[in-house]
């Protein structure tokens, strides 16, 4: 099993160097920073599984390091303690509402510590399994279902369904207005799946930005056709109001739209859930190509 990743921010280097040890010697893979900056860019290089982070740096504060790693699509979701002197409920507050999700004050005892960090990142993991934007089950979920399938005898299908030209909005709009779109058409999928498909379909994503439905054959047109209809109805909304008229008219915007890809029970049999994962990615990959 892989070791916990953790980052410690902490600008005075004998508290640094004993949190350093004592995490190692705990099984942690530790990384420390002195700055603020410099957290920052190590936080981009691999995942983390938690941060601790001294409010005061010689940079900038901890309350703007952490702002900063919110809006990082890397660290968005990512357990952050903070480590201070401060003890003001104001102080708390203020972190609370940046979505800390534990407040250590120094001085400390080193094994509460160690338990608020093995619980935060136990915590994470319990839902790490679900979209952070959607919400919607992925990961081991998604193993589970496909795994399913490899031995149903009945009739299925499962349909990938992907947002063309998003990697491009969100360059030009940011990442929250890009989560936005993802969220919409999780919606989308779930309210289509409730119209056509049955209680026992699954809906969840094969990938981060891709969704993916488990329903019966003959459910899939009418799925594709009411998701097509209701991302025509929708796109022009996830835009700027400047930008709004481009998409109507398709000028100078290459809009967002949806593409899709199918895998049915017919197409099998299939020695296992990876070999149904390849065949999904294999078909959902010509699907792009042929769109773009």
């Amino acid at each position: 099993m892989d070791k916990p990743r953790i980052l410690i921010v902490e600008d005075d280097l004998d508290l640094s160097e004993m949190l350093n040890a004592y995490f190692q010697m705990q099984q942690y893979e530790v990384v420390t920073a002195g700055w603020g900056e410099d957290a920052l860019r190590v936080s981009q290089e691999e995942p983390l599984d938690l941060i601790v982070l001294d409010i005061r740096l010689p940079d900038i504060d901890g309350y703007e390091v952490c702002r900063q790693l919110r809006s990082q699509r890397q660290t968005h979701d990512t357990p952050i303690l903070f480590l201070t002197e401060k003890r003001d409920r104001v102080d708390k507050l203020q972190g609370l509402e940046l979505g800390v999700v534990d407040y250590i004050t120094k001085p400390f005892d080193i094994q509460e510590v160690h338990l608020r960090i093995r619980n935060a990142i136990h915590r994470a993991e319990q839902h790490s399994s679900l979209n952070g934007v959607t919400e919607l089950p992925g990961g081991e979920l998604v193993d589970e279902q496909l795994e399913k399938l490899v031995f149903d005898e009945g009739p299925w299908a499962a349909l990938v369904i992907m947002i063309d030209k998003l990697s491009q909005f969100r360059d030009s709009y940011g990442f929250l207005a890009a989560d936005d779109v993802l969220r919409a058409v999780a919606l989308m999928i779930r309210n289509a799946v409730r119209e056509f498909g049955s209680e026992d379909d699954f809906v969840g994503h094969l990938g981060p930005e891709e969704f993916l439905v488990v329903t019966a054959p003959d459910a899939i047109k009418n799925i594709r056709e009411r998701l097509e209809v209701r991302m025509q109805q929708s796109r022009e909304y996830f835009y700027p109001l400047s930008d709004r008229q481009k998409v109507r008219d398709m000028t100078e915007l290459d809009p967002l739209r949806l593409t899709s890809a199918l895998v049915e029970s017919g197409d099998g049999p299939f020695d296992s859930a990876d070999a149904l994962r390849d065949l999904l990615n294999k078909n959902a990959a010509a699907a792009r190509q042929e769109a773009s």
